[in-house]
């Protein structure tokens, strides 16, 4: 009895505790959405709101052009998953699986970008995209996307070097072209991880704050992240209001996780070299 407490019942009492952890600014948040100002800063406060205020996510969404800043974030996620999808596997599988001079090099450039920090190239990025005029368009946001991101390019290297060789050569004895060996055998072998790489580019497009702050002046092309903050800047503290409108920004990201949580799982083990 006491080894199955300690290998059955205590692993999972844990798992509970810290899960309940993580889980408790979530509740908070959707706590303090259906609560009326008086109710927030009640001392000390209830976790759950005697009256449902049911109204201040109406009020939210009425509070700012949400839907607008809802399909403005969309086209964005849209054309980032896109340009990941069209480029990244193409860069990995040449990377992987075509022999070509300075291949390894190229490679191991690609994984020294990772290291460097946003904050180190945002500067020169800035200067480049206004002596191009993009400045206040979705261009800086969406054009990077097409060249791969180092990330997925990275990820996706590791999964096609686990695809064999003989698979690849037989098709080349049989007169295929690398494009055509690329659509018709590994593309196909990519669902798995590229279905990985949609669902963190949704997710970091979605999430992102820095980009559209920076290069979005006009607040009709505004992303939801940004128009949060606006809110905040043109009604003042009006909590209830801005936890009802983050409760709705946050839930589709609950949901995408819930569902392609194997995904996620997947490029983990990717990464860590397991299969």
């Amino acid at each position: 009895m006491g080894l199955l407490v300690k290998q059955k019942i205590l692993p999972h009492l844990l798992l509970i505790i810290v899960g309940s952890i993580f889980l408790f600014p979530f509740l908070w948040l959707l706590s303090s959405s259906l609560k009326s100002p008086e109710e927030i800063f009640k001392l000390p406060p209830d976790i759950f709101p005697k009256d449902m205020q049911f109204i201040n996510y109406e009020n939210a969404i009425s509070a700012i052009p949400f839907f607008r800043y809802i399909l403005n974030t969309l086209f964005l996620c849209a054309v980032n998953i896109l340009g990941q999808v069209i480029s990244a596997p193409l860069i990995a599988y040449s990377l992987a699986k075509i022999p070509w001079k300075g291949r390894n090099i190229i490679f191991a450039i690609v994984v020294a970008t990772m290291i460097l920090p946003p904050q180190v190239t945002m500067i020169p990025i800035y200067i480049i995209f206004a002596k191009l005029g993009w400045v206040n368009t979705y261009l800086p946001l969406t054009i990077g996307a097409f060249f791969g991101a180092p990330f997925f390019i990275f990820l996706i290297r590791q999964f096609i070097m686990g695809i064999p060789d003989d698979l690849l050569d037989a098709a080349r004895i049989d007169g295929a072209s690398e494009f055509r060996i690329y659509w018709q055998i590994v593309l196909p072998l990519l669902k798995p991880v590229l279905a990985t790489v949609v669902l963190f580019t949704f997710m970091w497009t979605w999430t992102d704050f820095l980009g559209p702050l920076i290069y979005l002046n006009d607040t009709d092309k505004w992303t939801i992240t940004v128009g949060l903050q606006g809110f905040l800047q043109d009604h003042g503290a009006q909590w209830e209001l801005l936890m009802a409108a983050a409760a709705i920004f946050t839930i589709p990201m609950i949901i995408i996780y819930f569902f392609g949580q194997k995904y996620f799982m997947k490029a983990g083990s990717t990464m860590s070299g397991f299969k």
